[in-house]
Formats: C-alpha cells, structure tokens, sequence
C-alpha cells in the first residue's frame, strides 16, 4: 500500500514534465518530447564510448530472428559502472548526460585516483555531488551511494539492484523505476518490485540507493511514424491483415477475426495459458499484480 501511494504521488508531481509543441504539422500536433532539463552536458566522454554494430534483427548467419527492427540513427554504447567495483573511493558528479541506448539518465563520475565512469543517474542527483561505493563500512544511506542490502536501512528506496553478487545490476534500471527493501533476515532480504511482486535477493547483493531518474519518460508522444523510423523501429502488420501463408490469423472473406489471438509461430497470446509446467521461482514469495 505504502508503495502504490509513492507511485501516484511520483506520477502526479511530473505528469506535466513534458513540454507541449505548437501544432505547426500533422506530426507536431500530439508531439510531446523528451525533457532535457536535466541534462549540463551534450557530448559524451570519448574514453567511454564503445562502438555499436546494427544487426537489424539478424543473427550471425543472417537470418531475421526479431521482426520489426531495422534501420535508426547511429548509436555509441556507453560503458556503463553495473557493478560499483570501485570501492571506498569518493567519485564527484561531474554530468548529467543523455544515453540514447536507454531511458534513464546517465552519470559521468570523476573518481579521486583518476579514473572514470558513467553510472544510472538517480532522482535529484546534483553536479559537484560525492558517491561512495563500500562492502563493509557504513556509509550514509544518500542517493547514488551503492552498497550491499544488508547494509542499507529497511524501507529505503533502491534501483540497480543484483541478483547474483559480483554479475551487476539487473533490476530497476530504466527511467523512473525504484523498489523498496522491507526486511533483511539471515542470508536474504525482501524487495517489493515496480510490479508489485515481493522476492527475496541475496543480502550480499549490491544496491543503488534511490530511484531512476527522468520518470517523465512515460509522458512522451512521438507524434509520427517517423520518429520510431529514427529509433530503428520498423512497422508492425497485424495478424489479420495478412495472408494464411504468413500468419496463423491471417486469410479469410472480409474482416474475418481470424479465431483466438496467436502470435506469427501460433503461440496463443492474450492471457490464454499455454501447455506446460508453471515454474516458480523459490525466492519469489508474492506474484506480481495480474
């Protein structure tokens, strides 16, 4: 309950983040954009940058496994710090940058012994702000801090959240995504998900203290088809519009419905179960929200 009420709250105080475009075209008139308030620096740091190759889809012998993927802007990937393996060692925000390989914001770090990284930017993060990533002190439980779940006070808010120790983040990484921790006990600690589902996670697994940043991110309108064209996003053809050759729901005299929804290799699709056994996970102790 405690959590639903964050959500509303979050999503009242930005649901007019976003800027409105003056209707000047067709593609203008429901175009909201992003909000780049926030953002103090335009170009990336060369150092870590990592090319990126398009594969449209396509695995190494060229065959179309993915659909509706192909073309877009070039990208470079950042490298970003999943795993604050710097321990101990004050880091000084330096910039809030854009990453157009995800929704968040991202963070260039100046480390105090001379090295670099970009990290998942949190909510309220400032310029000129100290990090700390720690194992085994105690640190204070402030944004950005990274440290394992047992060392982190219940009912805090957190993102970049392992499931394994030493592999990195997995869990709440995209913008405005946080959990909460409710209770740490022997070798576990509990973690309510943005789904609601409550698991227990390791409590050596390391954890980002607050939420993502750019929660503002689900308010945006591309306006036109043209702008998931720039994404590398191609069109998507229902089901029924096709032929019986391309489609399980595809053929027939008019608008016929086609039968029960599946998807292109007939797996049925909207909430009709499939054949086989439900496996569930030990560490999942409530189901998400259905």
């Amino acid at each position: 309950m405690i959590l639903q009420k964050t959500v509303t709250c979050l999503l009242n105080n930005n649901i007019m983040s976003n800027k409105k475009i003056k209707p000047t075209s067709p593609g203008r008139r429901y175009y909201i954009p992003e909000d780049f308030s926030t953002i103090t620096k335009s170009k990336p740091e060369k150092s870590l940058l990592v090319s990126l190759k398009k594969r449209g889809g396509r695995n190494n012998s060229g065959k179309m496994t993915v659909r509706h993927r192909g073309g877009g802007h070039k990208r470079k990937l950042r490298d970003i710090d999943f795993k604050r393996l710097k321990l101990d060692i004050p880091a000084t925000v330096r910039a809030i940058e854009y990453d157009p390989n995800r929704t968040a914001r991202i963070a260039l770090l100046f480390y105090a012994d001379g090295s670099k990284s970009y990290i998942i930017a949190p909510k309220g993060l400032e310029l000129g702000q100290v990090l700390l990533s720690t194992k085994k002190i105690e640190i204070p439980a402030e944004i950005g801090n990274s440290m394992p779940l047992s060392l982190v006070p219940v009912g805090s808010i957190i993102h970049n959240i392992e499931l394994q120790p030493g592999k990195g983040a997995e869990i709440c990484r995209s913008a405005g995504t946080f959990a909460r921790l409710i209770d740490v006990h022997g070798k576990y600690a509990r973690v309510v998900l943005p789904s609601g589902e409550e698991r227990k996670v390791l409590a050596t697994c390391i954890a980002t203290i607050g939420e993502v940043g750019n929660s503002a991110h689900g308010n945006i309108c591309l306006g036109k088809a043209g702008r998931n064209r720039w994404k590398g996003r191609r069109p998507r053809v229902r089901g029924v519009a096709m032929n019986p050759v391309d489609h399980p729901m595809g053929g027939g005299e008019g608008k016929s419905s086609g039968g029960h929804p599946r998807s292109k290799k007939g797996l049925k699709a909207k909430g009709e179960k499939r054949k086989g056994k439900n496996i569930k996970s030990k560490l999942i102790e409530k189901s998400r929200k259905k």
